[in-house]
């Protein structure tokens, strides 16, 4: 959930007369979530957004193929030699999933020749690498290497790059939301908050294209992708106000919450998700306890699947992770820090790593993506040497 904003031309009130220079009126669109009970926006058309001229019958399905004999066991997944293919939604190749969010990288290889519709999910993409934009019926957005691209269901958009991407992408199958207890009863952001309103970038310029041709959406519910044909261009957008919009928050404006000794994971969330979270952990000053361990502790996630995407910098945990590495510790197996790890942080006062974690709170599924990516012997590198 983000705040009020508006781009373009709208009439005074809501579903009332907004006509266009002939005479002729505008179409108005209503944007709704939660039925009518949650956040929405009104938008203004040149063109009727019903008016379809045909649906291919081809269906294209997205196939997961689990990784059956994956068994309970911490893993680690060495991505970083993921080879560029498809575009930014045909490249995705789906690591681990369950009913609420599926996870997956992504390095493109092409630019999108269509337009998309995720109908069923909330998307975050993390910008690991590469420079460009996100068009959308609702303006632009620039994107940046460490963004979080939050695109709610719904919206019709398109990626274009200026730099090679790797990305790594949530697919919810719900809200991507604030945490609450970061906002009050009205949705403005709390004093402690780690992040507020000024770091977040909203759409900041219509595109507003009166173009006629054949347009394709390509429209994702479920697993299955159809590809519906416009006569006029999807972004024919004059104006729209509410609170549904696609936006942008950067890793690097996250405030990280430090404490005296070392504190849970919990304080770097940054997204809420259905049945998950997301957080952000960034280079930050260590705990100041003279007697502080300045690193986690063993731990044991009795409710929660915690898969970690190292961005950048040296994990002090960790042994043998690298770039773009991911690391799932699943609920039943404690994890913690490596063999000398604990004693070598001894003293540190700040980290400079950078990660993405979620935290899953119904158990996570492997595919064959995350077995081609296998690093085997993970599970037994908490071994002493």
């Amino acid at each position: 959930m983000t705040y009020y904003h508006k781009l373009g031309s709208i009439p005074q009130k809501r579903h009332t007369q907004f006509k266009k220079s002939d005479g002729s009126l505008y179409k108005e669109e209503l944007i709704s979530t939660i039925g009518f009970d949650s956040i929405l926006t009104n938008s203004y058309h040149i063109n009727s957004p019903a008016k379809i001229e045909g649906i291919d019958n081809e269906v294209v399905t997205f196939k997961i193929h689990e990784w059956d004999s994956a068994t309970l066991r911490p893993y680690h997944f060495k991505t970083k030699g993921l080879e560029r293919d498809g575009d930014f939604v045909t490249g995705r190749k789906v690591i681990m999933y369950n009913n609420e969010v599926l996870m997956s990288v992504c390095r493109p290889a092409n630019e999108m020749d269509y337009f998309y519709k995720n109908a069923s999910c909330d998307e975050v993409v993390f910008v690991h690498e590469g420079e460009g934009e996100l068009q959308s019926q609702l303006g632009v957005l620039k994107y940046r290497e460490g963004d979080y691209i939050v695109i709610p269901r719904g919206t019709i958009s398109k990626f274009t790059s200026v730099k090679p991407a790797r990305l790594l992408i949530f697919e919810a199958f719900g809200p991507i939301t604030v945490p609450k207890r970061y906002r009050n009863e009205f949705g403005q952001f709390l004093e402690h908050s780690p992040y507020c309103e000024r770091d977040i970038k909203v759409p900041d310029k219509l595109l507003t294209i009166d173009e006629k041709g054949d347009f394709i959406v390509k429209v994702k519910k479920g697993m299955q992708m159809i590809s519906v044909h416009y006569s006029f261009h999807p972004f024919d957008v004059i104006g729209w106000d509410g609170y549904w919009y696609p936006w942008i928050f950067n890793i690097e404006d996250f405030m990280p919450i430090t404490g005296k000794v070392h504190m849970p994971p919990t304080v770097h969330q940054t997204f809420d998700g259905p049945g998950f979270v997301i957080c952000s952990f960034c280079p930050r000053l260590l705990d100041y306890h003279p007697l502080a361990v300045p690193i986690p502790y063993n731990h044991s996630n009795i409710d929660a699947d915690e898969m970690l995407y190292y961005v950048d910098g040296n994990f002090s945990s960790r042994k043998g992770v690298e770039y773009a590495s991911i690391s799932l510790h699943p609920d039943g197996i404690p994890h913690g820090p490596h063999p000398g790890t604990v004693e070598a942080a001894l003293g540190k006062k700040e980290t400079l790593e950078t990660a993405v974690m979620m935290d899953t709170f119904n158990p996570l599924k492997l595919t064959n993506w995350a077995k081609a990516f296998n690093d085997e012997n993970y599970y037994l590198s908490w071994r002493e040497s």
